[in-house]
């Protein structure tokens, strides 16, 4: 094969999505021609290669379920199975491969070694430091920046100037001035409609980025409302649905490769402007500006400059990575500076140096602690444990919960993440128990940080808003919005998961009982017997979360 062949060959899996897949998956079936798999080694399709695999996952997932719901032979489902399995390994093997050789590329970036003396004190006055570079990028009128990353708030302030002298065309703006509802309705047609050739634009590719997730979480949602329609008919007339479920999978499918892409865009954005950071007039900016800060670092804080140059010109007389500017000893002399500050009798401090000292923190209880969660609580108080289960490919989810009274409950739903799932586990148990327990407060246990908080603070401020990031899918908010009405009665609390309290597991158990039954993957007569069997395990015994504990 020439050279010219084989670059026309790489030109054409660049430009053809179609081509590319089946490509990479005749090579991960080991049917690949030799002068096709020399090409697909080439640095130009790493990062393409990961976007065909996140579509060709999604419908390999699809077809297996389609197989599942639609009763075909075990010999086909084994295979289907087997085919999602290798293209889920392949898709990791790809994914792998792209960070090793973006590393590769970036190592060549690195900017020159700042002179030690800057980043020693960095380290070992960060405050002052930081106040003077900040004078000095206004006095420039340059925006500001922190010691730590100064180059990001300058490389974006380079970035816009030297963007700016052409504006985006009009589909550009109306993009990137339009509403997070309308930005991500605008990515649901791309991959529903027609591909929208303006979302790589540099003006766009970030905000792509940060909403392809929530139109992915739509297709699953998709998924899971079709799957719904499947499982509600018989088998014998469930074709139609069938072809329903399979759109959806398509549509899921272009959403996730779509979404890879902008994360591709994205990251290549970011890989240019580190670029343009480390080289060129930005960079001999940059080490002006910290050259001048320094300075004025030195002229603000004279005795601490004193001790640093100091220690510095004793280290340099025997360091042995001298020639090489110290790459990797400021820590140390960091160190040594501060041993010798705090072991001065006479040092007074200015509070730059803080000795560390063990503060408390806001997080979970320590081991012997976790069970007084409950020790101000009424005695009235219903308290139940909530816990929630999703699917990997649809949006179905299952929810349980079990109360201290002997009651429990489950049911499925739809959420966008398993945060979503919990806060649906949480409304629907608190709702029925208000509901059997009239001015009664209610108390709801949680193993999920992220569901506790979204809850709490919306019932604290009674504005589903506050919860409205971590929901997004209407049945959830619709619950939230019935649990507000009740706001003054509920309580919520998180509680360590999975460390054998009976009424965590118990709602553990449900949560997944709950999703297999959504989904189909237990039968009608096998489910009456699992939620027997889970209602056993419970038994007449209290954990140690009880009131009477």
């Amino acid at each position: 094969m020439t050279i010219t062949e084989h670059t026309e060959l790489i030109r054409r899996f660049v430009d053809d999505f179609t081509a590319l897949q089946e490509a990479v998956l005749a090579r991960m079936n080991g049917i690949c021609a030799p002068e096709i798999t020399v090409a697909l080694e080439h640095t130009s399709l790493a990062g393409p290669i990961t976007v065909v695999l996140a579509h060709a996952d999604v419908l390999a997932r699809g077809a297996v379920r389609h197989a599942e719901l639609s009763g075909r032979p075990p010999e086909r489902l084994r295979r289907l199975r087997a085919h999602a399995r290798r293209v889920r390994r392949a898709r990791s093997q790809a994914e792998a491969l792209y960070k090793e050789r973006r590393a590769r590329r970036l190592a060549g970036l690195t900017r020159p070694v700042d002179a030690l003396e800057l980043r020693v004190v960095r380290r070992v006055s960060p405050v002052a430091f930081a106040e003077a570079l900040r004078q000095e990028l206004r006095d420039r009128g340059l925006p500001d920046g922190t010691p730590q990353a100064p180059e990001s708030d300058l490389a974006r302030w380079a970035w816009d100037r030297k963007t700016a002298g052409g504006e985006p065309p009009t589909p550009v703006r109306e993009l990137r001035d339009c509403d997070d509802d309308a930005f991500v309705q605008a990515l649901l047609c791309d991959a529903r409609e027609e591909e929208n050739p303006h979302l790589p634009h540099d003006a766009v590719a970030e905000r792509w980025s940060r909403h392809a997730r929530t139109a992915l979480a739509w297709g699953r949602y998709a998924i899971g409302r079709a799957e719904r329609d499947v499982l509600a008919c018989s088998p014998s007339v469930r074709r139609t649905r069938l072809d329903a479920l399979d759109d959806a999978y398509q549509d899921t499918a272009v959403l996730a490769a779509r979404s890879r892409e902008a994360r591709l865009r994205v990251t290549d954005l970011h890989d240019r402007m580190r670029t343009c950071m480390t080289a060129g007039p930005l960079a001999e900016l940059i080490a002006q500006c910290r050259a001048a800060a320094l300075a004025r670092f030195a002229d603000t804080e004279p005795e601490v400059w004193h001790s640093v140059r100091e220690l510095i010109a004793r280290h340099r007389a025997h360091c042995p990575e001298q020639a090489d500017g110290c790459p990797r000893c400021h820590r140390t002399l960091a160190a040594a500076f501060a041993d010798a500050r705090h072991a001065d009798p006479d040092e007074d401090g200015d509070g730059e140096h803080p000795t560390a000292t063990a503060t408390p923190t806001a997080t979970a209880p320590a081991d012997g602690d976790r069970y007084a969660l409950l020790a101000d609580l009424p005695d009235t108080a219903v308290v139940a444990v909530a816990d929630a289960a999703v699917g990997e490919e649809s949006a179905l989810c299952g929810y349980g919960w079990a109360a201290e009274d002997g009651t429990t409950g489950h049911g499925d739903s739809l959420a966008s993440s398993s945060g979503e799932a919990e806060v649906i586990g949480i409304c629907a148990a608190a709702l029925s128990l208000l509901e059997h327990h009239e001015e009664t407060p209610v108390v709801l246990l949680c193993d999920s940080t992220e569901a506790v908080d979204a809850v709490d603070a919306a019932l604290r401020s009674a504005d589903p808003a506050a919860a409205h990031r971590t929901l997004l899918f209407p049945e959830s908010r619709r619950l939230l919005d019935r649990l507000l009405r009740h706001c003054h009665r509920v309580q919520v609390r998180w509680l360590k998961g999975h460390i054998g309290h009976d009424l965590n597991e118990t709602a553990d158990a449900f949560a997944r009982f709950a999703l297999r039954r959504a989904n189909g993957r237990i039968p009608p007569s096998a489910a009456r017997k699992e939620e027997a069997r889970i209602l056993r395990s419970l038994g007449s015994g209290t954990g140690p979360l009880s009131v009477a504990a």
